[in-house]
């Protein structure tokens, strides 16, 4: 627990953006007021006001953690943003900067010169720098690679030679090596001389005088143990290890399935060359979680939400585009049986729950089997197991479903054969809603496309005009 979440362990994240947002508008506020009066001692009365807000706001600013100055900078519009930018202390810019989303990163940056982008990137892990170079201007990556020691430049390189979503991108280089021949007594000794341990540390890695990984010691096994016991004799030589070139995803699911802390990463040779903690798996969820919301939407990248106009408009046309192809579809389908429609009103004050009910249970289908897909519990081999269940479960919801809405149609229109059409139509559309549900992101999947991308709008486009033109097709048949 750090000193300041002792001090104010009741106070939420939102309270002390609140407070910000106040500070903020109580600054502005009072500049206004200094702004119309007029005097001789106007300029010194403004100057003093406004160095007394701003040093108010820095306080506060002063006792937030990074992660929570970054979620207020997320939160904040663009000049506000800046505001608060500009009165964090130099020295934490750079825990910050790892903290906030890849859009409002940015922004920030956009902000710095070069000067102030060294110095806050001065203090970074290898690790770290990797996540940040690729966003610095390319004159300040190399201006930042020269200030580097041997080691550290072969650190970041290393990192940035893998892809963003690899174990070898993700894994950090702060770890405490062991030897197995020596005593736990040796051991102890050795990290009372550290001045501290890395962070996640919940065992040492035990590797020979090549660096080949031999086992892990359990933090809990060296305190317990006799002192005197040699490290070979209470070490775990099975480790769960990861290869630099496998999938954070997949590292990621073992870290939950086996309530992992850290990791070895070993090259192809036994050797240890880095380690994943607890810390770089959470994030890698979040990240991967909010990617796919954003797909599922139709959404290109993360945007801030604050972002201007045109930025957002460029993120977002895509989708919308192709969403007004399929919607003037669905119209075109409607204009196929205009006559029927103006022969029977009622049918266009019911067609849109056939299409809506569908929707829903489409994106109930596909939300399902994306999320087996990024849990790695759903294979193309058992595309056709899950394809039979999800009809079944349409099936079954269709005849209840559609038989109650079917029955409210008979009371509201005194027609039977019109209750019977929309209980016909709402069935085959939520069997064409499971059809797609699970198609749509085995399709994507086996085409090498992320599965959740614009599965939210195929399906609804599916089921509105696969909707109209079965409630449509059902009416004309039977009811005129």
């Amino acid at each position: 627990m750090t000193e300041v979440e002792a001090k104010k362990p009741q106070e939420s994240l939102q309270d002390r953006l609140s407070q910000v947002v106040d500070l903020l508008q109580k600054h502005r506020l009072v500049e206004d007021l200094t702004h119309r009066q007029e005097g001789q001692h106007h300029d010194l009365v403004e100057n003093l006001v406004h160095r007394q807000n701003l040093a108010e706001l820095q306080r506060k600013l002063d006792e937030l953690h990074p992660a929570d100055i970054a979620h207020i900078l997320e939160s904040l519009p663009l000049d506000d943003r800046m505001t608060v930018w500009q009165l964090v202390k130099a020295e934490r810019d750079g825990d910050i900067l790892l903290e906030v989303s890849d859009a409002v990163r940015e922004t920030l940056i956009a902000d710095m010169d070069d000067h102030e982008i060294l110095a806050a990137a001065k203090e970074m892990d290898a690790d770290e720098l990797a996540d940040l170079a690729p966003e610095l201007p390319r004159d300040v990556v190399h201006e930042l690679m020269e200030t580097l020691d041997a080691q550290q430049r072969e650190r970041v390189r290393s990192a940035l030679s893998y892809e963003e979503d690899q174990v070898g991108a993700l894994m950090d280089f702060e770890m405490v090596t062991i030897r197995d021949d020596v005593s736990l007594e040796v051991v102890l000794r050795y990290l009372r001389r550290l001045k501290e341990l890395p962070g996640h540390t919940d065992k040492l890695f035990v590797v020979d005088y090549d660096g080949i990984l031999k086992g892990v010691l359990p933090i809990k096994r060296l305190l317990v143990n006799d002192p005197d016991k040699q490290v070979a004799e209470v070490m775990a030589t099975d480790p769960v290890t990861f290869d630099p070139d496998e999938d954070g995803n997949d590292a990621a699911q073992a870290f939950e399935r086996y309530d992992l802390i850290s990791a070895p990463v070993v090259d192809k040779n036994g050797k240890l060359i880095g380690r994943l903690t607890i810390d770089e798996m959470v994030d890698l969820i979040r990240e991967e979680s909010e990617a796919e919301v954003l797909s599922m939407a139709g959404l290109r990248e993360e945007e801030d939400i604050f972002a201007s106009v045109w930025k957002s408009v460029g993120n977002r046309w895509a989708w919308l585009a192709t969403n007004l192809v399929t919607a003037f579809v669905a119209s075109r389908v409607i204009g196929l049986f205009e006559g029927s429609i103006e022969k029977l009103v009622a049918l266009a004050a019911l067609m849109p729950i056939v299409a809506g009910i569908g929707g829903n249970s489409g994106n109930q289908t596909i939300t399902m089997i994306v999320r087996g897909m990024a849990l790695d519990q759903v294979q193309l081999s058992s595309g056709g197991r899950l394809l039979r269940k999800e009809l079944g479960v349409a099936l079954v919801n269709g005849i209840v479903w559609g038989g109650v809405i079917g029955v409210v149609a008979y009371y509201l229109y005194g027609n039977w054969e019109l209750g019977a059409v929309m209980t016909a139509a709402m069935t085959l559309n939520l069997l064409l809603a499971a059809l797609m549900g699970v198609l749509i992101p085995m399709t994507l999947q086996r085409l090498g496309r992320d599965p959740a991308m614009g599965s939210s709008v195929m399906i609804t486009a599916m089921t509105d005009s696969g909707g109209f033109f079965i409630f449509l097709g059902l009416a004309t048949l039977f009811l005129m």
